[in-house]
This record gives C-alpha cells, sequence and structure tokens, in this order.
C-alpha cells in the first residue's frame, strides 16, 4: 500500500514540475557574479554563517506548523484557541503557527504540499479516502501511545474515534463539530404558507410544488465546487438503498450501477428540470456565499447541507437563525430502509500529525487543549457540537438538540462520499454529478462512468 500511495504523489510532483518549468529561468550575469561574491567570504564569516544557520534551525524546529480551514468566524476564533492556548502555557518551548486556508484551495493545497513533501506537522481532515493516502504516503503519524495516555479516549464518543482509526492504528483527532446533512428550512416562511416539515420524499416534493407554485425556489443551491450537489444524491441514494450498496460498490463488490444510484440520479435530474433548484446553479459559487445568500434573501425555503452550517447562519444573524428549523433528510415511504441513517461525521475535521517524538508530543498537547472543558464550552457557544459524550447536555439550543438526538439514534452514519472514496475516484463522482443537475449527462452514464473508475482504482491498487 506504502508504495502506491508515494507512486500517487510522484504523478501528481510530476505533474507540477511540468506545469512549473515555464517559470524556471537561470539568473542573470549580475545575479551569477552576486552568487559567486556570496561564496567568497573569509573563514570567519563562514563559521559565523553556519553558526547562525544552526540557530535559526533550531528555531525552526520549535516551530509546529498547523494547516486547517478556519478562514472565517467561528471557525477562525475556534480553531486559534487550542493553539493560543498552548503558546501561553507549554514550557517545552514549541510555538504553533496556524496558516487557514479556504475550504476548496485548502484541499488543492494540501495535496500539492505533500506531493512536493512539505506537508505541515498538523493538519485537518475528512479522513477517509484521502487521509489514508496520506497514511500509506508517510504524512501521518499513528498516535496511539499519546492518545490512550490521555484522558480522550473516555471523552470522545466510540464512533467519532473510529473515523480516525485505520488499519488499527490511530491518526487523527476529531475536533469541532458533528456534521450530519439534513434540511434547515424556514419555519417562519413555512408558516405563512400552510406548509409543514415533510417526513417522506413524496411529502418533500409537494412541498417543493407549493413553493414553486408562490413564486419560490424551493432549495438554495450554489454548485461550482461540485460538493454541495453530492449532498443530495447521498441522502438519497441511502434513502432508496441504504448505505450497504455504497460500501459494496466502494470495495468491489457491488456496483456504482446499482438501481438506488441510478433512481438517486434520475429524481435530481426530474427536480432540475422542475426547477427545485436555482437557474444557473453549476456556475454559482458555494465558497463565495452564494447559496447561502439565496436562503438570506428568502428566495429560497430549505436549504440540503451539513449541520455545521447552523453556526455560520448564526454568527452571520442571529435573528434570522431563529427563523429556521431542522430536519433530517426525508425517508422513502415506499421501501423499509432504515430512517435513522444519516449521511455526516462525527468530527467535522480532523488532526492529523507529520511530525515524530518531542515535537509530536508537544502537536498532541496543542491539540488536547481543544478538548478541555473550556474548548468544549466555546465550541457549544459558537453553535458546534463537539463529538463529545454527554454533548446533549451543554446543547440548549432547540434545533441543535434535534441534530443531537438525530445522530445519537443514527443506527450508522455514512461519511460524504468524495471523503470516503479514494480521490481519483471521488473526482469522477463530483464531475458527473455536476453534469446531471447540469442536464448534459444521463443518470446512467454516470452511474457506469463512476463503476469504470473504481474498477480502474481497484485493479491498480491490487497490482
Amino acid at each position: 500500500m506504502k508504495c502506491r500511495g508515494k507512486r500517487w504523489m510522484a504523478i501528481l510532483l510530476a505533474v507540477l514540475m511540468i506545469s512549473a518549468l515555464p517559470g524556471c529561468t537561470g539568473g542573470t550575469e549580475s545575479e551569477s557574479s552576486a552568487e559567486s561574491q556570496s561564496f567568497a567570504g573569509s573563514a570567519a564569516e563562514s563559521s559565523e554563517e553556519e553558526s547562525s544557520a544552526s540557530e535559526e534551525s533550531d528555531e525552526e524546529d520549535k516551530v509546529i506548523t498547523f494547516w486547517n480551514l478556519g478562514t472565517e468566524d467561528p471557525d477562525k476564533t475556534i480553531m486559534g484557541f487550542a493553539p493560543e492556548k498552548f503558546n501561553a502555557e507549554n514550557d517545552k518551548g514549541y510555538t504553533v503557527e496556524v496558516v487557514a486556508t479556504q475550504n476548496d484551495n485548502y484541499k488543492e493545497k494540501l495535496v500539492v504540499a505533500m506531493s512536493s513533501g512539505e506537508c505541515p506537522d498538523m493538519y485537518t481532515s475528512w479522513t477517509g479516502g484521502p487521509l489514508v493516502e496520506y497514511i500509506n504516503s508517510g504524512f501521518a503519524q499513528p498516535i496511539d501511545d499519546l492518545f490512550y495516555a490521555s484522558e480522550l479516549p473516555d471523552r470522545f464518543m466510540e464512533g467519532a474515534i473510529t473515523q480516525g482509526t485505520y488499519d488499527g492504528h490511530i491518526y487523527a483527532i476529531p475536533v469541532i463539530n458533528i456534521n450530519v446533512t439534513g434540511i434547515y428550512y424556514n419555519k417562519e416562511m413555512f408558516d405563512n404558507l400552510g406548509l409543514t416539515a415533510p417526513t417522506t420524499i413524496s411529502e418533500l416534493e409537494a412541498v417543493c410544488d407549493q413553493l414553486l407554485a408562490n413564486g419560490i425556489t424551493p432549495f438554495a443551491m450554489a454548485n461550482l465546487e461540485k460538493w454541495v450537489g453530492s449532498y443530495y444524491f447521498m441522502n438519497l441514494a441511502t434513502r432508496y438503498g441504504g448505505i450497504d450498496p455504497f460500501v459494496n460498490a466502494a470495495n468491489g463488490d457491488g456496483s456504482f450501477e446499482d438501481e438506488c444510484f441510478i433512481k438517486a440520479g434520475q429524481t435530481l435530474k426530474e427536480w432540475t428540470e422542475k426547477g427545485y433548484f436555482p437557474e444557473g446553479m453549476n456556475s454559482m459559487s458555494w465558497n463565495d456565499g452564494m447559496g447561502k445568500q439565496l436562503f438570506y434573501q428568502e428566495t429560497t425555503a430549505m436549504m440540503l447541507v451539513g449541520s455545521g452550517m447552523g453556526s455560520t447562519i448564526m454568527n452571520d444573524s442571529e435573528e434570522f437563525f431563529n427563523k429556521l428549523d431542522w430536519i433530517p433528510f426525508p425517508v422513502d415511504d415506499t421501501n423499509d430502509v432504515d430512517p435513522s441513517l444519516l449521511i455526516g461525521t462525527l468530527g467535522d475535521q480532523f488532526i492529523s500529525f507529520n511530525c515524530t517524538g518531542e515535537k509530536l508530543e508537544a502537536a498532541f498537547e496543542c491539540v488536547t487543549y481543544y478538548l478541555s472543558p473550556e474548548g468544549v464550552q466555546l465550541m457549544v457557544d459558537k453553535g458546534k457540537i463537539p463529538p463529545i459524550k454527554g454533548i446533549e447536555d451543554q446543547i440548549t439550543n432547540p434545533l441543535l438538540q434535534k441534530v443531537v438526538k438525530a445522530a445519537n439514534e443514527a443506527s450508522n452514519m455514512q461519511l460524504f462520499y468524495d471523503q470516503y472514496l479514494p480521490p481519483a475516484v471521488a473526482q469522477v463522482h463530483l464531475d458527473t454529478l455536476q453534469e446531471v443537475f447540469g442536464l448534459t449527462m444521463e443518470p446512467e452514464e454516470a452511474a457506469r462512468r463512476m463503476q469504470e473508475a473504481n474498477e480502474e482504482y481497484l485493479a491498480e491498487r491490487d497490482q
């Protein structure tokens, strides 16, 4: 497995090197002359420089670089909490430097860094397929000893620990949030129109038809980044067939041409044709706030997204947040699929470590501050639901209490498809699904391409 991970990184590095070639030029004559002169100093000068370089190296080794997604509040404040506390209180001379990058740019930045061997000391991810690649390529260290010597095993929900475990070892610590997909809806708007929250897919479609009849687009949606649309597909496929068809398809025991995936794609095609989504959604950027603005402006009534979006809405406008309610994705009343199944994650962001020895111990110590009583309370105050046992006792907001209840009652929770799958297969899923939303590809063709991509990945993996 490890050599395959290295080959994946090597291919990425080759692509990066090729793309960088036009910018690689030789120095001018004056630059070359200056370089020559820089090596013509006395032995004493060289010795001083070496000494200075050694001191700088020692100082750099005491810096723990931490990459994450906290570019905006509330995540910015939360992600900065533990490093700030650690920097002020640790007695080992280490300093954590936080580098925050916006969501989709972050994913690319992390892959580029790893492909060039410049991975940070700590970084957040969503676990799943990408984390497996990071582990197999040597950019994530097992932390079993540190973890079990701490108080964390007794504090986390069991499923959260499992999600950060691979091949029997712990590689990632969950932080911030229980994040399950569900529908935020404008309760005030529903009440004004005499609508009730749907519990089945047929009821959801009836609500959408009523909203359209009143000049309101049912769903706020911006799908330029592609993963937003996947939320709809994942939930429909799960309601039509459960979780097993996806897991079996991913490991090669089933197929992405299973009936539940075809039906999910056909439903989304029908919903697009009916106008359930904003016109031009595939060219609208979620990262630029276009999706949530449609919701805030009340030109749309619902938004299917991770429950963690609630803290963002609360931070943007508590007044608007108080107009909302939340429901899990409605069930299919024509089958007996377990209605408690959810799509989501018990952690939202997981921190992994690319360092060893004393530096790893210091980095791990920094992360424990997130799970301190003060850190957990900060997350709760910011509208988050940390994956801690008994967290329901600290949640007072009625809407968030519904999210916790659904998560606690779920018999199983499927990680987001684009995070569970290996990156190459996940990209095919996102690309083809965006075309289904754009009505430029039939659901059957999208399913066929997914299956082919996964078969190709499995064949290469098993070589």
